[in-house]
């Protein structure tokens, strides 16, 4: 990516104003690998999100991506079987602050736009998805995934960093 592209480039380690937090699935798997280097931080991260009472939402997508990349040993040396993915999905999704978010009457555009605007092709469509319902239901990005960075007008976070 051509440099100065990023119209918020300070912005990937502040912590949100915007009182709704979409999760993208890196934390949600680092919260879940015990053998990650981010598994401490995503972990205790999450926990404090998730009881906090703040909105929390998740894309189908993101959920999806935890069941499957959990579930597959070639990425995870331990990894979860499906049912107990789907169970810790289910334990989330229980709370009475956690929904899944659905794309609304301006996706469709939105994620054009964010096509356009991030250059996203291939597998980056999936980001510039999420980029799209975060601009839709005015949410912010929790991620360690700095791609999202690409998006204009996106709020991003990452959990993760050093001093988060």
């Amino acid at each position: 990516m051509r440099s100065g592209r990023h119209r918020r480039p300070t912005g990937f380690t502040r912590w949100p104003g915007r009182p709704v937090i979409l999760i993208d699935a890196n934390l949600l798997l680092y919260a879940a690998d015990t053998e990650s280097p981010h598994h401490e931080p995503s972990r205790i991260w999450l926990e404090n999100t998730l009881s906090s009472g703040r909105a929390v939402r998740f894309a189908v997508v993101t959920v999806l991506a935890f069941v499957r990349i959990a579930s597959d040993r070639r990425i995870f040396s331990r990894p979860l079987s499906p049912a107990e993915a789907c169970s810790r999905v289910d334990e989330w999704l229980a709370l009475p602050n956690v929904r899944l978010l659905q794309p609304g009457p301006n996706a469709w555009r939105l994620l054009g736009r964010m096509c356009q605007e991030g250059q996203a092709k291939g597998p980056m469509v999936m980001d510039a998805h999420l980029a799209a319902l975060a601009m839709e239901h005015g949410a912010s990005i929790a991620t360690t995934d700095r791609d999202f960075m690409r998006f204009p007008d996106i709020e991003v976070v990452n959990p993760a960093a050093p001093n988060a």
